[in-house]
């Protein structure tokens, strides 16, 4: 998931409330040549180790917490909103761990493209009653959250996106971005598919986990409507060549409104223009 967005900025610092500060734990900062990548602000040092990994030097990447403090409990303080400000993407653990921050990006203003990393996981103590015997809402509600501690769960926190495609016309941008094609919807380019072919392409979406199909503004809308009703996944809809969108007006542009479309798929939303083919 995270392959598909990360790309470069400057980091922010971010320090924390609650008393004397303690001396800063450094950001996993990279800088590539030539090429800027996007600023990403992880609300653990955890998830801020697993976004570098990912993203190499197409990421700068800061911790919204320190370790060494309550993890729930933050006062919130202007070096963080600071950071919220100018990143491009929110990482954080979900669930109810941060209680906080919903806070924090109020204070921010306009916050960041959010991915909730517990959607990948298999949580445990879901079953967890909302009410402790004091009748107060339970801290773990939604489950246990320290599910970074099974370093198994690094491998579906750092997968790469799959995708399935309408038109095979993506292999390029996939391979930049980290992406991989499951499947496409065409068995052939420019012939639409057949009954058995999206039968096993269906299958094959389930089976593979897959929660983005990438469409362009010519798809079908009634077979792109069916992939969707079988397999919950969400659209994003890409435009293929500059002019193809309204807002791809020039060759720079194209791959703004395709990164931050996909980016929206990816992280949750529907990703589909005003105009374009909706299923």
């Amino acid at each position: 998931m995270l392959a598909a967005i990360l790309a470069a900025t400057l980091v922010v610092p971010v320090g924390i409330g609650g008393g004397e500060t303690p001396p800063p734990i450094p950001p996993r900062v990279a800088r590539a040549a030539t090429t800027p990548a996007v600023a990403v602000a992880a609300t653990t040092t955890d998830l801020r180790d697993l976004v570098a990994a990912v993203g190499g030097d197409r990421v700068g990447v800061d911790s919204l917490t320190d370790p060494r403090q309550d993890p729930h409990a933050r006062e919130i303080v202007p070096r963080q909103v600071a950071l919220l400000k100018s990143a491009a993407l929110l990482v954080r653990v979900g669930l109810d761990h941060e209680p906080w921050l919903p806070r924090a990006v109020a204070a921010a203003g306009a916050a960041p493209r959010d991915v909730d990393v517990a959607r990948a996981v298999v949580v445990l103590d879901s079953d967890v009653p909302r009410l402790s015997a004091g009748a107060r809402p339970h801290l773990h509600a939604y489950g246990n959250p320290h599910y970074w501690l099974d370093p198994e769960n690094a491998r579906p926190i750092t997968a790469r996106a799959r995708l399935v495609v309408v038109h095979d016309t993506w292999p390029y941008f996939a391979r930049r971005f980290g992406l991989v094609i499951a499947g496409a919807v065409e068995e052939q380019p420019g012939v639409p598919p057949s009954p058995g072919h999206l039968g096993r392409l269906i299958e094959r979406m389930r089976a593979a986990g897959v929660r983005v199909i990438v469409a362009e503004p010519g798809a079908s809308p009634a077979i792109v409507r069916r992939l969707v009703d079988a397999t919950g996944a969400r659209v994003a809809t890409l435009a293929p060549s500059v002019g193809a969108e309204a807002a791809a007006t020039d060759y720079l542009a194209l791959f703004d409104v395709n990164v931050e479309r996909l980016a929206r798929a990816l992280g949750g939303e529907a990703a589909t223009p005003a105009g374009a083919p909706r299923p």
